[in-house]
């Protein structure tokens, strides 16, 4: 039986050297995958000539304290995940390509137990790491995100189980993401006494229909007093599945408005109807702003992300969109795009955020909108919210930008104010 052969066939990638560190022979697999020929390498030092990565000193190569173990105890040793930087041979461009490994080596003795070779085997898991670091910067951009808006968010399991919630929602309530997964019903503490068996009966409904609810309720923030919120939740069904994946909730404070329409049923029992259709127009406007669906991107808000010292669109969400719906504004700068932030001063509030790191809010600030096809002027009222975007380093690299549209509002609180005057 000729083993050379099958030890050459073999699957695996493996690799013999010597107690010396010099090549011997390798498997075809793993001639493949580290991109060598076999007479390229034997007889080479297999760390310092075939396979030299100048990230470490050779005293410090993990690979090499590996096998200096092997040759201590003549045990196996398996090796944690270890990063290595590859020589790339001349006819694939040369250079170095960045790959991480899971490896072990396994001592050969001879007769008088003495180490005669040793045997790496690996694993090229590459891919896989990369998957886990794109997945954890996807996670790291969704808390930036959700950290930022004004909103209080948190999602829940299909069970029932809260599993998540932003900075915000910590701060405001008192309740962090640990004390809610340790104690469920926490969560519903937060709700106030006379809110909490309407709620959680709908709620309970909701998700038993796997459709979206919304009710406004009072919650308690870490002083003990109360607020009234708008809270929202929203089932998220992943493409290619049928049942409900996760369910994404926010809640919005309304509070001051709930304090102005009992301070006009108050006032006047003749503005009640007026008052009434107050609460009807607002109840209106919150029930055409969907719900966080699919995390932030769909969520019922200005929102978008503004990356560079030039302030170029990258992410944009629909309703960000609709302030300029006749308008290209993906991959352009505001100055192209909305030439009008250039007059209205609101590129300097942009390079203050981003020189300097200093938020900027403005409530119910106007922006003079000029339509494309008819040249007319607009007014248009926003509450707007201007957070940095930290990169590496904790250094700026863009601005995020998050508000919502009160043009209504306004015009009718003017409205309403002139009917009080008059």
């Amino acid at each position: 039986m000729d083993f050379s052969r099958i030890f050459k066939l073999a699957p695996d990638n493996m690799v013999v050297i010597g107690p010396d560190f010099t090549v011997l022979t390798a498997t075809d697999a793993y001639l493949r995958i580290t991109k060598r020929k076999l007479d390229d390498i034997v007889g080479l030092h297999f760390l310092l000539e075939a396979f030299p990565d100048k990230t470490y000193s050779f005293e410090e190569n993990p690979v090499r304290k590996s096998i200096a173990k092997v040759l201590e105890t003549k045990q196996v040793d398996r090796m944690e995940l270890v990063r290595y930087h590859i020589a790339l041979p001349e006819e694939d461009g040369g250079g170095f390509y960045d790959s991480f490994w899971e490896a072990s080596h396994t001592p050969v003795l001879d007769a008088q137990g003495n180490i005669e070779y040793i045997i790496q085997k690996t694993t090229d898991v590459t891919e896989r790491e990369l998957a886990k670091q794109a997945h954890l910067l996807s996670e790291n951009k969704f808390r930036i995100m959700t950290d930022t808006v004004p909103q209080l968010i948190y999602t829940v399991s299909p069970d029932g189980q809260v599993n998540y919630v932003n900075e915000r929602w910590a701060k405001y309530t008192g309740l962090s993401t640990p004390e809610l997964l340790a104690a469920p019903e926490t969560f519903a503490q937060a709700l106030h006494p006379e809110d909490r068996t309407n709620f959680l009966a709908k709620a309970e409904e909701n998700f038993r229909k796997q459709t979206e609810f919304q009710a406004e309720v009072r919650l308690r923030g870490r002083g003990g007093d109360y607020r009234w919120f708008v809270i929202k939740s929203s089932p998220v069904v992943l493409a290619g599945e049928e049942k409900v994946s996760l369910w994404v909730g926010s809640a919005t404070d309304i509070h001051s408005t709930k304090q102005l329409v009992q301070e006009l049923l108050e006032s006047n029992e003749q503005m009640a109807l007026l008052s009434d259709q107050v609460h009807t127009a607002l109840q209106k406007a919150e029930s055409e702003r969907k719900t966080l669906e699919n995390m932030v991107m769909n969520a019922p808000a200005i929102f978008c992300t503004i990356k560079g010292a030039e302030h170029r669109f990258e992410l944009i969400n629909p309703y960000y969109q609709a302030l300029f719906p006749d308008r290209e504004l993906e991959g352009k700068t505001v100055a192209e795009a909305v030439p009008e932030a250039v007059e209205q001063g609101f590129i300097s509030l942009l390079d203050n955020v981003y020189q300097t790191g200093t938020p900027f809010s403005a409530n119910e600030i106007l922006f003079q909108r000029r339509r494309q096809d008819t040249g007319q002027v607009e007014d248009v009222y926003m509450t707007l919210h201007y957070q940095p975007i930290f990169g590496e380093n904790n250094s700026i690299i863009g601005v995020l930008v998050f508000g919502y549209e009160t043009t209504a509002h306004v015009q009718l609180r003017e409205s309403l104010q002139k009917e009080i005057n008059g």
